[in-house]
């Protein structure tokens, strides 16, 4: 398993040498707000949702905006309705407790509406440099696809197989690279097989050559 993991890495490396989050945000309940709308949805429509979203509005104005004026803006990220109402929500909540900034605190970050395990997650590992590894449908794909957890964990599973083969100091690294390999490399469909250097661990890969579909 160590040269399994040190081959992960050193790919992943290869391909990501300084991986970032793609969501843009320039404050910290910018990262929030932008993952919060990421479910569900890719980085790249919520970053031009987020960008007229910040042209009318800061955290103030956004609270005490009516929450159809809101859904107006986000409907392309889907779910719109529950969305507005988190935004909503989640900036009265940071006003009231913290002069809205976004705490360093997993447990008040995750009682926020909207705000689960993986939004976290993004949010310590980026504004705080919390070693934390969330897991989205890119990570957790990818994940199964190498073996590091079984096809039938659940994310939280998945997250805590990670954080026992990688060394903690490569978590939040580990994510950024595991998300743009998913993202870019390793697809749900039509995955770049070809040319990837972990093709030898890879569940997937195993299955298409037993089925004839590569050679």
């Amino acid at each position: 398993m160590k040269n399994k993991i040190e081959d992960i890495l050193n790919y992943l490396d290869e391909l990501y040498e300084n991986p970032q989050c793609e969501l843009e945000y320039h404050k910290d309940y910018e990262l929030l707000i932008a993952t919060v709308l990421s479910a569900q949805c890719t980085d790249k429509r919520v970053n031009m949702v987020t960008k007229e979203l910040w042209k009318k509005y800061d955290l103030y104005s956004l609270s005490k905006e009516k929450q159809k004026n809101i859904e107006d803006i986000i409907r392309p990220v889907g779910s719109f309705t529950k969305k507005a109402s988190y935004l909503i929500n989640i900036a009265k909540s940071l006003i009231a407790d913290y002069d809205g900034k976004v705490p360093n605190d997993r447990e008040y970050l995750e009682n926020l509406p909207g705000v689960g395990r993986k939004t976290c997650n993004v949010v310590l590992a980026n504004l705080f440099n919390v070693p934390a590894i969330a897991v989205d449908t890119h990570v957790e794909r990818v994940s199964k696809r190498l073996g590091l957890a079984y096809p039938k964990d659940d994310v939280l599973t998945v997250e805590q197989k990670l954080m026992k083969k990688i060394p903690k100091k490569y978590w939040s690294k580990f994510h950024h690279q595991m998300v743009l390999f998913g993202r870019y490399k390793c697809l749900a469909r039509n995955p770049l097989c070809e040319n990837c250097k972990l093709k030898n661990y890879c569940k997937y890969y195993k299955r298409m050559i037993k089925d004839g579909k590569v050679s």
